[in-house]
């Protein structure tokens, strides 16, 4: 029997990327136990099924789990999680747990740099110690997927499409029922499709990001320097290309963008559906919520209507905060913006674009 079209939202912000949410409003960080603890909650869960969602994507940073070279479990900080998966799961929603960041991996340094998970084994057996931890502790709830790593961020994909096999033997070995995500490489990129082969088994989900075009999504960006993504850009139109070299090693994507084109920029994680008969899904998309209002839910509402006319799957990023926020709390930067005009700082024109799908 066919499974329901995932239709989700991320939850970052709460067991990753915690040093962006304290370095936003470092005079109110509680500390990383106290913000776990009050970040997101019970109410949070049923606002998003009630919403119309029927899964969340819960991204987690191995530091914030693990302690040392030796990788020693942190029991509060597990208790935590394991907290968050059964209130979750109690809410009626499927869960991805997700390790964004990994032992001798981090998405957005890749930007930047190679990462020596790629070249070297040994800085790869932190991350399946990991996973082999989290794999037996969340064997036993089949509600619980458990993706890889995200954003993959290697020079050669057929690199990442070895290394991937030998993080699934990781996981599988230790947690047979639960289903498995996958991602492409290339920051999850749709294009790279071409180079993934699926794994050696029927129970994994296969993973694509869409920002595209990175120079319109993240226009004005505060982590981005490159002048490039600096520039005032339109949803659909005609982006000029950059006149020197890039600073970073994302994709500078310029020329004519609009509903097609970014429909085409997908298309190979659609074809690699269709020739192995596999699920597919957008695990990761979103438009920077400083970008001019009208432009932002254009792309939005285009992307969602590709999406829901291949059945193609998806994760919001993000639920709250982290800058593409449905709820946006101690982000200064975006307290004067109207859509989270209310008091409980809700982007509800979004959020029920989003739940339609």
């Amino acid at each position: 029997m066919k499974k329901e079209r995932l239709r989700g939202v991320n939850l970052g912000g709460w067991f990753s990327q915690v040093d962006c949410i304290q370095e936003k409003d470092p005079v109110g960080f509680p500390g990383l136990l106290p913000h776990i603890e009050s970040f997101l909650g019970v109410s949070d869960f049923r606002r998003i099924r009630e919403a119309g969602f029927n899964h969340v994507r819960l991204p987690v940073d191995y530091f914030n789990l693990f302690e040392g070279d030796e990788l020693k479990p942190n029991d509060a900080v597990f208790a935590l999680l394991d907290k968050a998966l059964r209130e979750i799961q109690e809410a009626d929603l499927d869960v991805i747990l997700d390790l964004h960041k990994c032992p001798g991996h981090d998405f957005h340094l890749g930007s930047y740099q190679e990462q020596p998970f790629f070249v070297d084994p040994k800085a790869r057996e932190g991350a399946c110690k990991v996973w082999a931890y989290m794999a037996e502790r969340y064997s036993g709830q089949t509600r619980v997927m458990m993706e890889l790593l995200n954003e993959p961020a290697g020079t050669d994909s057929k690199v990442w499409d070895k290394v991937k096999d030998e993080l699934f033997w990781a996981i599988r070995k230790h947690a047979p029922k639960n289903t498995i995500v996958v991602g492409s490489n290339k920051w999850n990129s749709a294009r790279e499709f071409n180079v993934l082969t699926p794994l050696d088994d029927d129970n994994a989900i296969y993973s694509f990001h869409t920002y595209t075009p990175v120079t319109f999504t993240h226009q004005g960006a505060a982590w981005i320097n490159d002048p490039f993504f600096k520039i005032k850009r339109p949803w659909p139109g005609d982006y000029a290309p950059p006149e020197n070299g890039g600073t970073t090693r994302l994709d500078v994507e310029y020329g004519v963008w609009d509903k097609a084109r970014l429909q085409a920029s997908i298309q190979n994680a659609l074809d690699f559906r269709a020739k192995y008969d596999l699920p597919v899904a957008c695990n990761e998309f979103g438009v920077y919520v400083q970008v001019p209002r009208e432009y932002q839910l254009a792309w939005t509402r285009d992307f969602l209507d590709i999406l829901r006319e291949a059945d193609v799957g998806y994760s919001y990023w993000n639920y709250k905060n982290l800058d593409f926020g449905i709820v946006s709390k101690g982000e200064s930067l975006h307290n004067g913006l109207a859509q989270y005009d209310n008091p409980e700082r809700l982007d509800s024109e979004l959020m029920e674009m989003l739940a339609k799908g």
